[in-house]
């Protein structure tokens, strides 16, 4: 099979994306999208897309992991994909999508920064040391006092793995409270490895980071990868509407390969 891909990056979070709209990359297996996303024998990625055709929709977001399995929703991917999604023809100041958790929305500025409109939340486990949710993939948030100085793969392996959630997996994000914002480092399952940045793992600890009253938010958040910026809406304890991951999404090269 001879494959036409681009690889694009969201502060650092990278993938290898096709335009599937034809259906021509339909056959493609597990195992050759790990090969894809091989950072020594394929073209390197934290995952694979393929833009699709949806009735009703501008496009849909077929997402997979690293390891090859189809994944849960990805922030950085999504917003990639919509940048993608304009290079291939796509008009319009806004997108409308489908991807795994349901319908999305996306904005191009004009500086380049896409904005992904995430799913609500409306629940949060809140334990001692560390909060759980999920922004269209579930997310373990661990505060922590210097997160340079963590080795997160190390124990965001031993999280991810432990009894509760070995089988099904969650993604690891260890924050720390700047005096603007937050610093986010992530272990990402599928990946099993930290990765630059991770945009549902973003969105989920920007949430924990809100203070006590309803209003509006807008929380800057550094990365490995560079800046990002979250914005809701809290309505409740532990609800939340109106959800914008926004930064940058860069074309990196285009090419083909034999597989």
């Amino acid at each position: 099979m001879n494959i036409h891909f681009y690889k694009y990056q969201g502060t650092g979070n990278d993938f290898v994306i096709m335009d599937n709209r034809d259906g021509a990359y339909d056959a493609l297996t597990n195992e050759q999208v790990n090969f894809l996303c091989d950072r020594r024998f394929g073209i390197g990625a934290d995952g694979l897309m393929l833009l699709n055709k949806h009735s009703g929709y501008d496009f849909e977001m077929k997402y997979y992991n690293a390891d090859g399995k189809p994944g849960s929703m990805c922030g950085n991917g999504g917003r990639c994909l919509t940048a993608f999604s304009r290079k291939m023809g796509i008009e319009g100041e806004k997108v409308k999508f489908i991807a795994s958790d349901g319908p999305h929305e996306a904005t191009i500025r004009e500086n380049g920064w896409v904005e992904l409109k995430m799913q609500d939340v409306d629940w949060v486990e809140a334990g001692p040391l560390y909060y759980y949710l999920n922004t269209g993939s579930p997310h373990f948030i661990k505060p922590v006092e210097d997160v340079q100085n963590i080795d997160v793969y190390t124990e965001g392996r031993g999280i991810r793995y432990n009894e509760r959630f070995a089988e099904v997996g969650t993604n690891v994000n260890f924050v720390q409270q700047l005096d603007k914002g937050i610093f986010v480092r992530t272990y990402e399952r599928g990946v099993e490895d930290e990765t630059y940045s991770c945009g549902t793992g973003v969105t989920a600890a920007a949430l924990t980071a809100a203070g006590a009253e309803q209003q509006d938010y807008t929380i800057p958040v550094q990365t490995l990868g560079g800046p990002l910026e979250v914005r809701f809406t809290k309505s409740g304890e532990r609800s939340f509407q109106n959800i914008w991951l926004c930064g940058p999404a860069t074309l990196v090269f285009e090419g083909h390969i034999n597989i």
